[in-house]
């Protein structure tokens, strides 16, 4: 089982979550989008013990602060294979058009994901599925009875499409593919309140129409 703590990071407050294995104690943070002094103190505090810095798309305020945090701590970023592009690319992350994310540097991601990969958190096996649609590289964490959705799906809402890469056709597909996933798993989205699918099945107007 993996503990879930939230920390609000960039002006925008996204939600930068932190996953702790409670068997090994081994952390991944998932978009650090900005620097957090609490975030960064917890960990210290637990041991250091993070091995991953994990990413939901490439956009600024999921990234700003990836590169920097797995090389405090010696992590690994692992992020969905397309996303490479937008680590590369201010324009495409929309980092050189806020000028508090204009000094991101270009780097390589170490774990590439595409559709159902796997990789252990400690004993935690965490599942990768693409959910294109707000982004071409936008994707979901699957673990538990937990989906990490980044900016695909909100509660009672769902990720904009008209930046680039964006495509309506996809999110369609995207919401109706997390729709008909089993269970009423927690949504842990990345931006805005948390919420469950049981919850979006019944009031998320693109989820209820797909």
């Amino acid at each position: 089982m993996i503990d879930i703590k939230v920390f609000y990071v960039t002006m925008i407050m996204t939600n930068c979550y932190l996953l702790t294995d409670e068997k090994t104690g081994e952390m991944a943070v998932v978009d650090p989008g900005g620097k957090s002094d609490r975030l960064i103190e917890y960990v210290n505090s637990a041991g250091g013990k993070l091995k991953y810095v994990i990413l939901t798309h490439g956009h600024y305020d999921h990234i700003g602060f990836s590169k920097q945090l797995a090389d405090m701590f010696g992590a690994e970023v692992v992020c969905p294979k397309k996303t490479q592009r937008f680590l590369n690319d201010k324009m495409l992350s929309h980092a050189a058009f806020h000028e508090e994310f204009s000094d991101i540097k270009p780097y390589d991601a170490d774990i590439l994901l595409t559709e159902g990969d796997t990789f252990m958190l400690g004993e935690t096996e965490i599942r990768f599925i693409e959910t294109p649609g707000h982004t071409i590289d936008s994707g979901c964490y699957l673990f538990d009875d937990v989906l990490i959705c980044g900016d695909t799906l909100f509660c009672e809402s769902y990720g904009r499409t008209d930046l680039p890469t964006g495509d309506d056709r996809d999110m369609i597909a995207s919401i109706k593919r997390l729709k008909e996933l089993d269970g009423n798993l927690k949504v842990l989205p990345g931006h805005g309140m948390l919420s469950d699918l049981d919850h979006e099945r019944k009031y998320n107007p693109l989820m209820r129409r797909v």
